[in-house]
This record gives C-alpha cells, sequence and structure tokens, in this order.
C-alpha cells in the first residue's frame, strides 16, 4: 500500500481513514470526533450521510484533505428499509409523517420489480426538499425550514442496481442499491412508493461502499484501529517516478507526459508516487491533465 501520510514525528497525522458512522451521528460529528483523535482541525469527509443512516464514511487527515475532491464522485452502494404506506416530509423516518395510505396494497415481487424498472439506469431525479441543494440562493433544507416549496430542476443520476426483497412485514422491503454520486435515495423511495399507487419513505439506510471503499475495512468510531493510512491509489491511476522527478514534482513543476512515461493518452488525474529501497510506495502528488503533452499537479503532498 502507498504511504500517504509524510512529515517527522510528533507533526500531525495525514492520510485517509475509513470509518463506519454510527446512527444518530451527523457527519460533522464524526469530523469533530476525529480531530480530536488525531490532535488536528484538519479533518473533512467526502460526502455527507444524513443522521439516520450509518455505514462507510470517507476521511481525510491532515494535508490529505485535499484529497478529498477525487473521491466525491465517486460510486456509491447500500442495503436500505422502505416503508409502504407512509410519506414523510424528509422522505425518510426522521421527519413528520404527512400522508398515511391505509388502503395502499402490500406490494407483491412482480409489481414492485415492474414499479422500480423506470427507477433503474440512466434516470432525472428531483432533489428533496430537505436537502444541501442550492436553489434561488438558499440551500433547499433552509427553504423547508421556512415552510416553503420551491420548484427543483431535475438532475441525472445513474441507478446500476435497485435490487427489493420481502421481509416479515408485508408493508417493509430491504433494498440493495448501486448509484452514482449525487442519487438520493430517499428520492427512489418515495418515487417507489408512488408508482404503486400510494407513498413510501426511507426507513433505514446503511452505505456499504464508496468506490473500493467497503464496510468490511470501515472502522468503528470507538476503535483504536481509526488510522489515517488508507491508499488513494485505489481510486487513481498510478505513476512511480524516481528521485530527479520527485525533486521536480516537490517544487510543483508542470512535467511532460514524457516525463513519467504516460503513454496511455488518457485524462488522468494520476497518483504519483516514489519508491524507496524496500519497495514501499510513497505519495508525492495527484497530476490532472494540462495542455497538449503536459500534465500538472493538482496536490503536492510537500516535504
Amino acid at each position: 500500500m502507498t504511504k500517504v501520510e509524510t512529515g517527522a514525528a510528533g507533526d500531525p497525522p495525514c492520510g485517509l481513514v475509513v470509518v463506519d458512522k454510527p446512527p444518530d451521528w451527523t457527519s460533522h460529528d464524526v469530523v469533530a470526533k476525529c480531530r480530536g483523535i488525531f490532535g488536528t482541525r484538519k479533518v473533512g469527509h467526502s460526502g455527507t450521510l444524513d443522521p439516520m443512516a450509518t455505514g462507510v464514511l470517507v476521511l481525510g487527515v491532515g494535508r490529505a484533505t485535499k484529497l478529498l475532491t477525487f473521491l466525491t464522485g465517486l460510486p456509491k452502494s447500500y442495503s436500505a428499509e422502505i416503508t409502504f404506506g407512509q410519506e414523510t416530509d424528509t422522505l425518510d423516518a426522521e421527519g413528520e409523517i404527512t400522508e398515511r395510505y391505509p388502503d395502499m396494497a402490500a406490494p407483491t415481487a412482480e409489481s414492485i420489480a415492474e414499479a422500480a424498472k423506470p427507477l433503474t439506469g440512466d434516470i432525472q431525479q428531483v432533489p428533496p426538499m430537505v436537502s444541501a441543494v442550492k436553489v434561488e440562493g438558499k440551500r433547499l433544507h433552509q427553504h423547508h425550514r421556512e415552510g416553503r416549496v420551491v420548484q427543483r430542476e431535475a438532475r441525472p443520476v445513474t441507478v446500476g442496481r435497485f435490487d427489493l426483497s420481502p421481509t416479515n412485514d408485508p408493508m417493509v422491503w430491504k433494498a440493495e442499491i448501486d448509484c452514482s454520486s449525487g442519487t438520493y435515495v430517499r428520492v427512489l423511495a418515495a418515487d417507489l412508493g408512488r408508482a404503486l399507487g400510494g407513498g413510501a419513505h426511507l426507513s433505514a439506510l446503511r452505505r456499504t461502499s464508496v468506490g473500493p471503499f467497503g464496510i468490511d475495512e470501515a472502522a468503528p468510531m470507538d476503535s483504536a484501529e481509526i488510522q489515517p493510512s488508507t491508499s488513494i491509489n485505489r481510486v487513481l491511476s498510478v505513476v512511480t517516478v524516481g528521485s530527479d522527478i520527485a525533486r521536480r514534482i516537490a517544487n510543483g513543476a508542470v512535467l511532460n507526459r514524457a516525463d513519467v512515461d504516460l503513454v496511455d493518452g488518457s485524462d488522468g488525474p494520476w497518483s504519483v508516487v516514489i519508491s524507496d529501497d524496500s519497495g514501499e510506495e510513497r505519495l508525492l502528488a495527484i497530476y490532472t491533465a494540462h495542455r497538449g503533452s503536459t500534465i500538472k499537479p493538482a496536490f503536492v503532498m510537500g516535504p
């Protein structure tokens, strides 16, 4: 694994951390806790989870907070629970019930599979009122607190998998979802309920992966395993350089593709590393495509 940590002993830690967010914690609560654990204010996350949700939250610590921009667009996977017959103002279990459908028939395997088809693939999704999307200069959740419902434009998202299975309660179904970044699972739940002739809301949510970072490696918040060491190279293409190029990179140099043996014509970004005598790699910088045959640093680890 390529090391992300740098600096002398006593310096603040630096790297990526995968944690398992507990229920009833905000993503900011997790960040605040980790600031105390690592002794630095420089902690951020790559994508918010609602307080009700649990699961994978990827953090950046120290200078590695600058790496988070390369993680925000990664696809996500979720395990969810959808309750039919009730709608809420937040589209999930944290909200107030706004509508009940006592006569709504319990979904069958056939009806729910048919209703899920139009919600799978490349679709248009309207952001919920309780969200951070900005409309008219305000975030939608601010409009919601003021009692306003504003017009929202649908946004393109991709749902690669929307598999549903029954539970012991005929009005509660489990869902396994693979989707693009920016997809609202609670909107999928609400839209599914409407498609079945009534309403529904998201009653449980667990994020099981963010790109290559899975729940199996996510450390609980009370674990001693919370360490900033996860490699960015699991997300980006890796380029290994020698000491001469490494010195230029440390100074933020724009490089020719030929300097780093980039002959594939891809647009990056690339994780540029150096290998020590033991063969272990250390991250130097993240480079992106520049003009012509050159590449430029988007992030340099520094000394």
